[in-house]
């Protein structure tokens, strides 16, 4: 990675992107690719799109989703404890004593998930919504309502990106802002070697995947694409706690991985494995049942259907502070959907009849 992408990858995900307040990192996506591409738009929930032939009739999506989960204030009893709803799939047991940053119209307000210590709590008492609380160093309701703090006000948590062992990236939001820099760095690639493409390609980062995909459906809709190459993030099965027969063998370092589920298209996943094999890119099978639950399903079911397929990168510690990825996986799928590109034919329109 250059270090120019490499400053981009760290200041993109350490700034926060919640579910429904995705604007600030959109900006930095924005600003990293507006002189790879010809024009770009975005809607009014956030979706950002970057393109290149915009004119050209047949058109390409590649697909990130720009969200991350956080909490949601739902409460703030009188001695100025804070109790937050999940925005998305959060998860109340990775809570206790995490720090937190606390969105508000007047910026961001430092605050801790308290936890009573292990000699004085019940034994059986498990983190959830009835007592998970924020601490923001106020003694009374109006203190907070002072902050600028309110119900409603978004919370994330305080997880800065770093590397592990030069190999690993952790931190939160790597599900999926790391899609939105793979995206990125297509882009990039494309415009360094002056690549012509011969369709319009839209460069898609989408909103509200965490809460059902919303952001994709309606991008979808209002790009009406032909063709969508979706990438996420899937869970290292190699990790501890993972039942394979259950999740299948994954394991980070061992590269992209390629989705087989209904709403992938058979055609052009032949056309992923294929180009991998040519560009002997090392790469994982995971059947994912009766849906992929990500912009796939959203992109595959939408307009009259559109063939879509998934490259997904091995994630370790999936909705927490800590989520890990290896860079050779990172780098290997902007490799392979930068060849993919060049296989794509726009007199194939994947009919299974034709």
């Amino acid at each position: 990675m250059k270090k120019n992408s490499i400053d981009f990858l760290f200041r993109y995900l350490n700034n926060e992107s919640p579910v429904g307040h995705e604007i600030s990192g959109q900006k930095i996506w924005l600003s990293y690719i507006k002189d790879y591409i010809d024009t770009y738009f975005t809607d009014v929930y956030g979706n950002s799109v970057g393109i290149i032939n915009p004119d050209l009739p047949y058109k390409v999506v590649i697909e990130a989703h720009a969200d991350e989960i956080s909490w949601c204030i739902n409460y703030i009893d009188k001695n100025g404890y804070i109790y937050v709803i999940k925005n998305g799939g959060s998860d109340y047991t990775i809570a206790p004593s995490m720090r937190a940053k606390i969105h508000t119209n007047n910026g961001l307000v430092n605050a801790v998930f308290g936890w009573p210590a292990i000699h004085v709590r019940d034994k059986n008492i498990i983190p959830d919504i009835s007592n998970i609380i924020l601490d923001c160093g106020c003694n009374s309701y109006n203190e907070v309502i002072d902050l600028g703090i309110n119900i409603g006000s978004i919370v994330t948590f305080n997880s800065d990106l770093m590397y592990l062992n030069k190999n690993f990236l952790t931190g939160r939001g790597i599900d999926n802002r790391i899609g939105g820099f793979i995206i990125a760095e297509v882009l990039r690639k494309i415009y360094r070697f002056k690549d012509k493409i011969p369709f319009g390609l839209y460069f898609v980062n989408s909103v509200q995947e965490e809460i059902g995909l919303k952001g994709a459906s309606i991008i979808s809709n209002n790009i009406k694409p032909n063709l969508a190459i979706v990438t996420d993030v899937t869970h290292d099965t190699n990790s501890p706690l993972y039942n394979k027969i259950k999740h299948g063998d994954i394991k980070c370092g061992n590269g992209p991985v390629l989705n087989y589920s209904p709403s992938i298209h058979n055609n052009l996943l032949k056309l992923v494995t294929n180009t991998a094999n040519e560009n002997n890119v090392k790469f994982q099978r995971l059947a994912s049942s009766n849906f992929t639950s990500t912009d796939t399903d959203a992109f595959a079911y939408s307009n009259n259907g559109v063939p879509s397929c998934l490259i997904s990168l091995p994630l370790k510690y999936m909705h927490t502070t800590v989520e890990m990825s290896h860079k050779n996986d990172v780098e290997d799928i902007i490799f392979l959907i930068y060849k993919l590109l060049f296989k794509l034919n726009t007199n194939d329109n994947f009919n299974y009849f034709k």
